[in-house]
């Protein structure tokens, strides 16, 4: 008799049986298809960087070969018919093994970039000058300067931007655009401002509005409190941009242009002439496969080029070319931080980052700018890590160049300064910007603007100057309702301490005072302040028209709007506590004003929106 053979081989495992559906030689040439075309569509969708630096590329490759299986499953219709689930596993095998690949390689990629292994390098990222002097860099401030102090932050100048687009009713353009939430602070003509560009009121307004592109961007004067809207010609409209969709968002406009290049989010900027573009910063990394963010150049868009005319300039180019240097930013803000933290972490090694922390600092938790040598400088403070009250210092970094410098001052930090002055006020719950660096009579100072933020208003009220050295202390610091008062008795409080300072408060309020009047350039001597607009000839003292400019100020605390009608030489002068219909007021609206006095600049007692 034979010997009984068994076969131990599956070990009591069934095996599974493939079956693969009818047509499968078809059906798989048909994936084969709709994977390339999910590809191509992903791809216009995902845009990665055709980049092996790029973490999006290894996401994309993953998400067309899964498509793969998905395919066949599908066509193998496996959620009727389970049978044909060994076959489309198999079928996954090669999908499975390159998903399993790439996995390996970001992992390897991540591990050979880690900051374990590769600390020092990212402390060298970014160059440290500490060879400075906070009096010598930073020249003092004088009364023609003070008139030039940023008094917006980011939030406050969106909201006076929106008050710029009333012109665009005029123009033909009721409500279709409002301000892209993102505003870049640049040096314009020697003036910190703030240029923004338009986005679509919503999809439907796109579709009708496309064609033509956006007519302008809205500039916004943050010393003076003031937006206006900058009509472009016709043939310039912005054509490409970050709120636009299809192959006119800004994104893949580059996308196709450089598909290997990572790019940063793109800034929005306009040239000395005041024609609008897009700075979009090329990334790099430059510690093994994915550490070392940094830039290496930038893509210049010309905005209103129908075509989307651009550039690509190095980042010497960008240092050394006089005709490059009215831009002002191609690091981001948050870039620098990030390098900056490396910088403050890693200098004395990874280990010493954890245990001893030797002279290892961090960011504080935010930061302004500074306009010198007509460049944007970030600032933020430097702060030990095991201290969340008190600065060793802060740094400048130049956003055109990365030139980067620390000072060493020891006092008090932004979130410090911004508690001590909103605890002046108190009783009247205002909100404290984030700081602003002064140099004033040799003493490093915050400047911060208080803001009513009741109803999502983020109208300034008042201003705070305090010192940085003594943040905690009350005689070291003043409030005041305007900027000349604020400074007066900051004077008054260094003198008491010793300090002496050559500027004088009353000759800072004249400045401030003709930069925030309106325009009276060309007036007549005595304008008839009621023949251009439709007055009606039974109440004196009442006009009708039709709005065309608005200015905005603050006095005693409260803000005051000077309106303009068309054809008016004459501003009417009303605050918002007098009638709060003033704030929600824009360029071509029809209104009656009641009104009283004579000359330039009249008092409106109560004004009316038709």
């Amino acid at each position: 008799m034979d010997p009984i053979k068994v076969d131990f081989a599956n070990k009591g495992r069934q095996k599974e049986i493939v079956i693969p559906p009818e047509k499968a030689a078809l059906k798989t040439i048909i994936s084969i298809v709709l994977t390339l075309v999910t590809a191509v569509v992903a791809f216009y969708v995902m845009l990665p960087a055709i980049n092996p630096k790029s973490y999006d590329l290894y996401i994309y490759l993953g998400v067309v070969a899964a498509s793969y299986v998905v395919w066949q499953g599908i066509l193998a219709g496996v959620m009727k018919k389970p049978e044909y689930t060994p076959y489309v596993k198999k079928q996954g095998i090669v999908p499975g093994i390159i998903i399993g690949l790439l996995v390996v390689v970001v992992a390897i990629g991540w591990v050979v970039s880690s900051q374990f292994f590769r600390a020092k390098s990212y402390s060298r990222i970014i160059d440290v000058e500490t060879d400075t002097n906070f009096s010598e860099d930073l020249s003092e401030e004088d009364a023609e300067s003070f008139s030039a102090i940023p008094r917006l932050d980011a939030d406050s100048a969106s909201q006076v931007a929106a008050r710029a687009l009333g012109s665009l009713g005029e123009m033909g353009y009721v409500s279709q655009f409002t301000v892209y939430p993102q505003n870049t602070q640049i040096n314009y003509k020697e003036i910190p401002v703030r240029v923004a560009p338009l986005q679509y009121a919503s999809i439907i307004k796109w579709f009708f509005n496309t064609g033509n592109g956006f007519p302008g961007y809205v500039i916004i004067d943050m010393a003076n409190e003031s937006a206006e809207f900058v009509e472009l010609n016709e043939d310039k409209h912005i054509r490409y941009s970050p709120s636009e969709h299809f192959n006119k968002l800004l994104k893949r406009y580059l996308r196709f242009e450089y598909p290997t290049y990572m790019f940063a989010d793109a800034t929005f900027e306009i040239d000395d002439e005041g024609n609008p573009y897009w700075i979009c910063a090329r990334l790099d990394k430059t510690i093994g496969l994915f550490g070392g963010t940094d830039v290496i150049g930038a893509v210049v868009v010309k905005a209103d080029s129908p075509d989307g005319e651009n550039n690509y300039y190095t980042v010497d180019q960008f240092k050394n070319d006089p005709e490059l240097q009215w831009i002002d930013r191609i690091y981001s803000s948050d870039l620098i931080v990030q390098q900056y933290d490396f910088y403050g972490k890693y200098r004395n090694g990874f280990w010493n980052s954890i245990l001893g922390q030797k002279n290892v600092v961090k960011t504080t938790s935010g930061y302004n700018y500074i306009a010198k040598d007509d460049d944007v400088w970030m600032y933020t403070g430097i702060t030990s890590v095991t201290s969340d009250q008190s600065i060793t210092g802060f740094a400048l970094v130049n956003q055109r160049t990365k030139e980067a410098k620390f000072y060493s001052v020891t006092g008090g930090t932004e979130n410090s300064a911004q508690l001590a002055a909103e605890g002046r006020v108190k009783d009247l719950g205002y909100t404290a910007t984030f700081p602003l660096l002064l140099n004033i009579g040799g003493e490093p100072t915050y400047f911060l603007s208080l803001k009513d933020t009741s109803g999502g208003s983020n109208i300034v009220q008042q201003y705070a100057l305090i010192n940085v050295k003594q943040y905690n202390n009350n005689k070291m610091g003043a409030n005041g309702t305007d900027l000349a008062k604020c400074l007066a008795g900051y004077i008054t409080a260094l003198k008491g301490s010793g300090i002496k300072v050559d500027i004088d408060p009353d000759e800072v309020a004249q400045q401030i005072e003709e930069t925030t009047k309106p325009d009276e350039t060309d007036k007549p001597e005595e304008p008839d302040t009621t023949k251009p607009a439709d007055v009606n000839p039974d109440a004196p003292g009442i006009i009708v028209g039709k709005v065309e400019d608005i200015r905005t100020a603050v006095k005693g605390g409260e803000s005051y709007y000077y309106i303009r009608l068309e054809g008016s030489e004459a501003y009417y002068s009303i605050s918002a506590s007098d009638d709060e219909n003033v704030v929600i007021l824009n360029k071509g609206d029809t209104v009656t004003i009641n009104f009283s006095g004579n000359g330039a600049i009249l008092k409106a007692d109560s004004l009316k929106i038709n």
